[in-house]
């Protein structure tokens, strides 16, 4: 028989036979290094073509965080077109739901909430390639690692998330104390990004049995806490649900609760990521009984300064009163210094002045006259770190230095600071105390580098400022929300009273956005109105002739290039161009 005919003879059985066979099993997956798979022909005339490689059969896992040289994701993100993306995140939530048949609400929340993991899948698809179709195929045959989608939703970042991922476990499924435990933990309160934290910091709460988890919350319960207050406290401490009831933390609650202060307080000033000694923040307010404060004065302190308590479990607290008392300041000084200046041990402070002491001690001046100068001007000396000696004594004779300190201490900052903080501390009048009385609402630690950094970036008097900052807690924000805005967007207090509420008028009245909104992209409010209304004018148009979303981010619209605005808001339309020329001109004429 001709060889033409005996392979047209076999070719199409072959082909019959490897499509049967390829809905019964798997195909072995790759990672993203080789996944590159090629259609070879099986002989020149056939039209059908199959996947190939190399790779052995029994891998069968796709892990996109597993290897070490992988394409940033941060550059991925900013090249996903959106559509793409929120097809890709339809694809992955019909595979969790409908394929691995995971809850509707924890399919839909990993699919729109682990958006590196959408693009490293994205990844797989070509530029010509329809994104569902091809991702629906590519999870067909490549299952994965739901771990990865599941802790990136969960707040964990892309190097925090393999040392997380089980070993030989590929499916959520296959572990269930471990979605046992997250859904107690979501269903008593705590928010998903907090329990992302709690399993990096503490992996043996979710390896609890039935019921175990429970009644550790509500032992905690039974010391009079509420529940919001114990949600707060084991999402910020998760070692609290290790092993018993920890008996140093009832001391320190009831020791506060002696000074005035309820539990509800202490949970609220707590931070992620911070570790707490609960033992040494029971003997430091002991020490401070000891040292001769009364209750009612230091419930004064840490209501003042909660960061004093809180901050590194009192150990700064140990460090400066044994350098005060090294310069020779008595029990009693240091009390009024706590007193008055409640904020000393916030930021640099205490390193600073140390520093000073040093400096001072070093050129020569004596013990009674450095306890003096820190008595007198411990808030300057505490306010800004110091050159080294020996680079000022180049400048200035050190008897000459030390008879300009002995006059007056601000000359020593004078000469001795590295930073600006000089010009700030010698300004006089009442407008600097104003600001500072200001940022210090807002939470800026007093004496810091980062006080200083904000006195440069907010203008205006402290009660100008503190009136446009009023606008946006009169306008519906939590004041703590606001403080934050403005950390993040400082021009914004750097407008009048009435251009803030102008443009909060606007968002809420004509636009139709929660004030909320504000919250996510604060800059809003840096952008003029000129701006605001010709790029949302367009928006609604393009709304309106059924292209764009009915609701879409502020920063979509706002925050993105001209070019990009004109590609995906103006140029998508044929009519799109003539009717952002028209919105232009009737903007220049108004």
């Amino acid at each position: 028989m001709p060889i033409h005919r005996l392979v047209k003879r076999i070719v199409p059985q072959v082909t019959e036979m490897y499509l049967q066979l390829s809905h019964q099993f798997v195909f072995p997956e790759v990672f993203e290094n080789s996944l590159k798979f090629e259609k070879i022909p099986i002989y020149n005339f056939v039209g059908n073509r199959f996947f190939y490689t190399s790779r052995p059969c029994y891998v069968s896992r796709v892990g996109i965080y597993a290897a070490d040289n992988q394409p940033s994701s941060c550059s991925i993100v900013a090249r996903t077109p959106r559509a793409a993306r929120t097809e890709a995140e339809e694809v992955l939530f019909d595979y969790l739901h409908c394929t691995r048949c995971m809850q509707f609400a924890d399919a839909e929340y990993i699919s729109k909430n682990s958006p590196n993991f959408v693009d490293k899948l994205l990844t797989k698809v070509k530029d010509d390639q329809d994104v569902t179709r091809s991702l629906t195929r590519y999870l067909r045959y490549n299952p994965i690692n739901e771990f990865e989608p599941f802790f990136e939703s969960l707040g964990l970042t892309a190097a925090e998330i393999p040392p997380c991922l089980p070993r030989n476990l590929m499916y959520l499924s296959d572990d269930d104390l471990l979605l046992q435990n997250y859904n107690l933990l979501f269903s008593y309160g705590i928010p998903r990004c907090k329990i992302g934290t709690m399993y990096k910091e503490e992996k043996g709460i979710f390896g609890y049995k039935e019921q175990m988890l429970s009644s550790k919350l509500r032992a905690y319960e039974h010391l009079g806490l509420s529940i919001p207050t114990v949600v707060k406290l084991v999402s910020s401490c998760p070692s609290l649900l290790v092993g018993n009831v920890n008996e140093h933390f009832v001391k320190v609650l009831k020791k506060l609760k002696s000074l005035g202060i309820q539990c509800g307080w202490l949970a609220g000033n707590m931070t992620d990521g911070s570790i707490y000694n609960w033992n040494r923040l029971f003997d430091m307010i002991c020490f401070l009984e000891k040292m001769g404060c009364n209750k009612k004065d230091i419930g004064k302190l840490f209501k003042e300064n909660p960061a004093f308590l809180i901050e590194d479990s009192g150990k700064k607290v140990y460090v400066l009163v044994s350098l005060l008392l090294r310069v020779g300041l008595k029990m009693d000084d240091i009390l009024n210094l706590f007193l008055q200046h409640p904020r000393v041990l916030a930021g640099k402070f205490a390193m600073n002045l140390w520093q000073a002491v040093q400096f001072l001690s070093e050129i020569g001046l004596g013990n009674d006259e450095i306890a003096r100068t820190v008595r007198t001007h411990s808030q300057i000396l505490g306010s800004s770190a110091l050159k080294k000696p020996a680079t000022v004594l180049s400048n200035i004779k050190r008897d000459k230095l030390c008879e300009l300190i002995r006059e007056d201490p601000l000359n020593f900052i004078t000469l001795a600071s590295k930073a600006s903080v000089t010009k700030l501390g010698r300004e006089r009048g009442g407008h600097l105390m104003e600001r500072t009385t200001f940022l210090l609402s807002l939470g800026y630690p007093e004496n810091s580098e980062e006080m200083v950094k904000a006195m440069k970036r907010f203008r205006g008097r402290g009660d100008e400022l503190q009136e446009r900052f009023d606008c946006l807690v009169n306008a519906g924000l939590d004041f703590n929300v606001a403080s934050n805005m403005i950390k993040v967007a400082p021009p914004v207090l750097n407008q009048s009273k009435d251009a803030i509420e102008m443009k909060i008028r606007y968002l809420v009245n004509h636009l139709g956005y929660p004030i909320k909104s504000l919250e996510g992209f604060p800059t809003f409010l840096c952008y003029s109105m000129e701006k605001i209304k010709l790029r949302f004018s367009m928006y609604k148009w393009m709304r309106e002739k059924g292209i764009a979303k009915s609701t879409i981010s502020l920063s979509t619209i706002l925050a993105v290039s001209d070019a990009r605005f004109l590609k995906y808001f103006v140029n998508v339309h044929p009519e799109g161009p003539a009717e952002w020329e028209r919105l232009k001109k009737s903007s220049s004429s108004n």
